[in-house]
């Protein structure tokens, strides 16, 4: 297979080079700056921005020729301007539809997030018939989740496509999760929000980059598969607060020793914005009303389809993850 990767330099778009290179695949890695680290491992990159007005033109020359395009690129922060996150989400992958048509590839794999179902309530073993909400309270889900939509809305005979919604991806090479997790606590920033009881869902880097390779296969062998999203995860979920802990210790950081009740921390989180609206701070609020709620609430989802659909199946729980990247608890 010619496969190509939007996001290389990324956490999952790294990953996912790297094992498709392992597998026998051709792959190219594109991203909006070069790429040491896979050029030195011999796997092939190219520099194109996705958003910019003529991004279409230089995508369709790199998308010759390919296969299956992963597209993992995306703008993933909690705040920041409306414009980034529609360039970044938006815009990309719009670009990246349309290079696919233009280049003649029949396959897309676009890595969404279950955040594009998200609400201010629990969710519990929810599976991909609960509807996008009507309002979102961040950016982020509500520009994926519009990516999501024009994906899936690609679908056809000429181009097929499947969207992935991995939960809370970690392990080796993680640049967001765990790194603000160790970075907070070690600044004496990290606090607990709410009871500490709400379990959630996390995904392992190698079932996540799995995943992403079954999909290809599936757009192939499984025509049923396409048009379709999947939520992705280890399958059971777990205390999110215990989890933190772990990786605290694994780590040697700090552990958690406050905590906020979840009505104060949406008090709180409320002020904070409206203080970084009203001065236009370019810096990220201490604390986002989305961020507070996915700290207290439950978010773990059924992953029926991606077993039956894409044969799908975790490799390991989230613990047995946690101590393969982190190494064992100490002592």
């Amino acid at each position: 297979m010619k496969a190509l990767v939007t996001g290389g330099g990324g956490f999952v778009g790294g990953a996912l080079c790297r094992r498709l290179r392992d597998l026998g695949h051709d792959v190219t890695a594109v991203g909006r700056r070069a790429n040491p680290p896979l050029d030195a491992e011999g796997i092939r990159t190219a520099i194109q921005d996705l958003a910019e007005p003529d991004a279409v033109t230089g995508l369709s020359r790199l998308f010759a020729g390919v296969d299956c395009v992963f597209h993992t690129a995306a703008h993933v922060k909690m705040w920041g301007p409306r414009e980034s996150f529609v360039r970044g989400n938006i815009t990309a992958t719009d670009n990246v539809i349309a290079a696919c048509r233009a280049a003649g590839v029949r396959r897309l794999v676009f890595t969404s997030s279950p955040s594009v179902v998200a609400a201010d309530h629990d969710l519990r073993g929810i599976d991909e018939s609960v509807p996008y909400p009507t309002g979102y309270r961040a950016l982020y889900p509500e520009t994926k989740a519009a990516a999501e939509r024009a994906v899936l809305g690609a679908h056809g005979e000429t181009l097929r496509t499947i969207a992935l919604r991995p939960h809370l991806i970690f392990g080796p090479g993680d640049t967001n999760l765990v790194p603000t997790i160790l970075a907070r606590a070690r600044a004496g920033r990290l606090v607990q929000v709410g009871d500490g009881k709400n379990l959630v869902d996390l995904t392992f880097i190698h079932d996540c980059v799995a995943a992403h390779v079954l999909a290809a296969e599936a757009l192939d062998d499984r025509p049923a598969a396409g048009g379709r999203a999947y939520f992705l995860s280890q399958g059971t979920p777990v205390p999110l607060w215990e989890w933190i802990g772990r990786v605290l210790a694994l780590h040697d950081a700090p552990p958690v020793r406050r905590r906020i009740s979840t009505t104060t921390a949406q008090l709180l989180a409320t002020v904070a914005e409206t203080v970084w609206k009203a001065g236009g701070f370019r810096s990220d609020p201490p604390l986002t009303r989305f961020l507070a709620a996915e700290m207290a609430t439950d978010h773990w989802f059924n992953i029926d389809a991606a077993r039956r659909h894409l044969g799908y199946s975790p490799s390991c729980t989230v613990w047995e993850a946690t101590d393969r990247a982190f190494g064992h608890p100490k002592g």
